[in-house]
């Protein structure tokens, strides 16, 4: 049986942190930030940490 290989798009979005954690960037932050709040746009930078049953999804494409 081949070797399985990883999604490259989730290796390039998410990072695993040093406690088996996964790590990911925030969502609508591309485009028509015109329209959008500037409490959700300040929340939205940097990463935060996956809720678990998203991590599960996740670290299933990982190997």
């Amino acid at each position: 049986m081949p070797k399985l290989k990883s999604k490259s798009a989730v290796k390039k979005r998410f990072k695993t942190t040093a406690t088996g954690k996964i790590k990911g960037g925030y969502v609508a932050k591309r485009h028509l930030l015109i329209n959008k709040p500037k409490k959700m746009k300040r929340k939205a930078r940097g990463s935060h940490v996956l809720t678990t049953v998203v991590a599960n999804i996740v670290k299933k494409f990982m190997h």
